[in-house]
């Protein structure tokens, strides 16, 4: 895999967690929203994309695949810290690499749509900084692991 194509993925998976900070939605709510042919057209876009803010591409991905507000705020809650969306798109991007089977479309649409995104998402535990074998051995058991 040729680095632009990881610098992609990481680019994809910022954005859907800013977009879900911004909704206030579950990230797999808004990566099922955009579906695995807006994530693929999001990838393919990604280098262009990323010339431009976050929040222009955001406004632009809200309106046209029709998200709407939630309410899944994991900041407001957040007793810590909280990380930025571009930490934990690095988590993301870390797990769909380490997780995927060729399709970056499929594997960041499973992903996100994953019990472990939940986990990743509470800022009051550990989880976002796992080691990332821990969170790839997790995601594939289907549970976190003890």
């Amino acid at each position: 895999m040729t680095a632009k194509r990881k610098d992609d993925i990481y680019y994809v998976c910022c954005l859907i967690e800013f977009i879900a900070r911004q909704t206030k939605n579950h990230r797999g709510t808004v990566a099922a929203r955009i579906g695995h042919d807006g994530i693929a057209r999001l990838l393919d876009a990604a280098e262009v994309n990323h010339c431009l803010s976050f929040e222009q591409v955001a406004d632009e991905v809200i309106e046209a695949y029709g998200i709407t507000p939630g309410d899944f705020d994991t900041v407001a809650g957040c007793e810590y810290t909280v990380p930025g969306y571009l930490d934990i798109g690095r988590v993301y991007q870390t797990l769909v690499l380490d997780t995927m089977q060729g399709d970056a479309a499929q594997a960041i649409l499973d992903v996100f749509t994953s019990f472990l995104s939940d986990e990743i998402s509470n800022f009051n535990s550990s989880v976002y900084y796992s080691n990332p074998d821990y969170l790839r051995c997790s995601y594939l058991e289907g549970k976190l692991l003890a």
